[in-house]
């Protein structure tokens, strides 16, 4: 049976408050980078990470234990194996998105938590501890910010009016440096937190998006719920988001169609040459 939406965020909520937030208050920011460890990718791992993720992985399989957990703090010999024998449903979780912001005293992070089948992601959570809003969403079923629907407000402007999030560090450098000699929006950003990023997406909070490299707990959750909210999103290559293989993508998103057609077009032409 599949789990029941408003009791798996009640869960990760509960979870996430008490996980994170005594952990992420009792130190001060000039400090906290001392409490995390760089991974070989170069990301950090802190103690909340760890903790959050044993917790959920308890509390997930006492619930539904027919499904295993594919967790970001695992070995990738063990990701590997999990993904091949658990296809069927497969928890993907990232216990602390923007760990670096977390290490560092930022106040820029989210768990996020995927029902994968076959590969795609079915049910998506991601929730913010320190605003205390969770985003959801269902496939087929429409996504959710707390208790209200969420739904994509078309914005009617041209890429040239837009706000975008931009993740330069894993985009090819000549991609790179178009954007940053003639950028085609009006303003850009970039949070530290993926799976954030994309449910402020699906909020409005801005408009256009690209971040190369994301890997599966990066998109699982959070490209169900601008989906499912009427935004859109692909690969730079123009191919679905969602990679069975686990594999990294990079991806391109907007908020509506007009825009996305109009910000991949200058992505295109650029990329072409």
């Amino acid at each position: 049976m599949m789990p029941e939406l408003k009791q798996l965020c009640a869960i990760v909520v509960k979870a996430a408050r008490e996980e994170l937030l005594p952990r992420f208050h009792s130190r001060l920011p000039a400090q906290a980078g001392a409490h995390g460890e760089i991974k070989h990718d170069g990301s950090v791992v802190t103690e909340a990470d760890t903790a959050l993720q044993q917790r959920l992985q308890t509390e997930l399989k006492s619930h539904w234990p027919q499904y295993a957990l594919l967790g970001e703090e695992m070995p990738l010999e063990q990701q590997q194996a999990l993904r091949k024998k658990h296809g069927a449903g497969l928890w993907c979780l990232d216990p602390l998105d923007g760990s670096t912001n977390f290490a560092a005293g930022i106040p820029f992070f989210a768990v996020s938590l995927a029902l994968l089948q076959d590969g795609v992601p079915v049910l998506g959570i991601v929730y913010d501890p320190l605003r205390d809003e969770c985003f959801s969403a269902q496939q087929g079923q429409g996504a959710w910010l707390d208790d209200a629907p969420l739904t994509v407000a078309p914005r009617h402007i041209s890429l040239s009016r837009s706000v975008a999030v931009v993740d330069f560090k894993r985009l090819s450098a000549p991609l790179a440096a178009s954007l940053a000699r003639k950028p085609p929006y009006l303003s850009q950003r970039n949070f530290g937190s993926v799976a954030l990023e994309w449910c402020w997406l699906a909020a409005g909070r801005f408009d256009v998006y690209l971040h190369g490299g994301q890997k599966q707990w990066d998109y699982a959750a959070g490209s169900l719920i601008l989906t499912e909210a009427g935004g859109h999103a692909e690969t730079l290559q123009g191919g679905e988001v969602f990679n069975p293989s686990g594999q990294p993508s990079s991806v391109v998103a907007a908020l509506d169609g007009p825009l996305f057609k109009e910000w991949k077009s200058w992505l295109r032409a650029v990329q072409q040459g």
